[in-house]
């Protein structure tokens, strides 16, 4: 029996892309073979999504696709229909984020895919499967970033946190659970006139318009938030260490602006400053175990609703370009059941 899917062919030489093509396909079961390792667990997907890494590959921008051809979509949540990984059950509802799938292995924006266990884990109670999708590798990465706050030492009294690129997938959940939390919110966004109302639904208790971020600036700046979520990099992750208090952190995770650092060690030595980097690709089981189950109580399943919109799996390429043009909010589910 066959499947739809989205398949991205290459032609790469001298590490540039000279041919690429993303369309969407009726493909055989046997177009999986040899993905999932030596254990691999088959998924029939129920939801998929489309993050910025999915639209950097499926727009045909370097720096994603590692193989062709490949089906992108670096996560899925669905029904396992077989498996040779004595860790998951025929039936079982499951949710890939990482590993490499959409990147070096066939991902998620297919009806069917075959992945390894390593980087499954079961539906965490309190979620159904296209809340947990709405999530994705986008939510996992903000509750990541949550995480290695708390560990720092972040507490809602010690002073306000900033996100930036707050109106976009990873912004969206990062700015919504730090509010449920407690914290005063600073969310800073390109978009202020046109989304402001709908960040401070999700918590945020001032926007902050990133042009205030995205130019180069001093070294050191008046102190404003005791610690950061930044999804963009450049010039704007450079300035929030700048603007951060004694001993506060901020983590990095993102690179819209881009991926340069063009600052100095003055935040680091003289304000002692942390700056903490966030890899949700190879996170290790345990923690993305955790990282699940604190998302499933802290964010509110009214705020996720409302951050998340629903497109068929035809609308993928278009919503793709979109989410590179930041003229996506929130988080995008693609339904795939069949």
């Amino acid at each position: 029996m066959g499947f739809r899917g989205i398949v991205i062919e290459q032609t790469v030489d001298g590490g540039r892309i000279r041919e690429h093509s993303a369309e969407l396909r009726d493909l055989p079961e046997s177009f999986l073979d040899g993905s999932g390792g030596d254990a691999p667990v088959d998924v029939d997907v129920l939801y998929s999504g489309v993050n910025y890494k999915d639209g950097l590959a499926v727009s045909g921008k370097p720096g994603v696709v590692r193989t062709s051809p490949l089906i992108p979509g670096i996560d899925l949540v669905g029904r396992v229909s077989a498996s040779a990984d004595d860790r998951f059950s025929v039936g079982e509802t499951v949710v890939l984020t990482g590993g490499g799938a959409g990147e070096a292995t066939h991902g998620g924006l297919a009806a069917r895919a075959r992945v390894s266990g390593d980087y499954l884990v079961a539906l965490p109670e309190g979620l159904d499967a296209r809340r947990a999708a709405a999530i994705g590798t986008a939510g996992l990465t903000a509750m990541l970033s949550i995480l290695a706050l708390e560990h720092e030492g972040a507490d809602p009294e010690r002073g306000p946190v900033v996100v930036t690129g707050a109106a976009g997938g990873v912004g969206s959940v990062a700015v919504a659970v730090l509010a449920s939390l407690g914290y005063r919110v600073i969310a800073a966004t390109g978009r202020a006139d046109s989304e402001a109302e709908y960040l401070h639904r999700l918590g945020a208790a001032e926007i902050l318009d990133r042009r205030e971020l995205s130019e180069a600036g001093p070294a050191l700046q008046k102190r404003s938030w005791a610690a950061g979520v930044d999804t963009v990099g450049s010039n704007t992750l450079v300035n929030v260490l700048a603007r951060t208090q004694d001993d506060g952190a901020v983590t990095a995770c993102g690179l819209a602006q881009g991926a340069d650092l063009p600052g100095t060690v003055m935040p680091f030595i003289l304000r002692g400053v942390t700056l903490v980097g966030i890899n949700s690709v190879t996170a290790s089981r345990e923690l993305r175990q955790r990282a699940w189950e604190r998302l499933s109580s802290d964010l509110p399943a009214d705020l996720l609703d409302e951050m998340t919109t629903e497109i068929p799996l035809d609308d993928v390429p278009a919503r793709a370009e979109a989410i590179l043009h930041g003229r996506v909010r929130g988080r995008t589910v693609v339904s795939l059941a069949e």
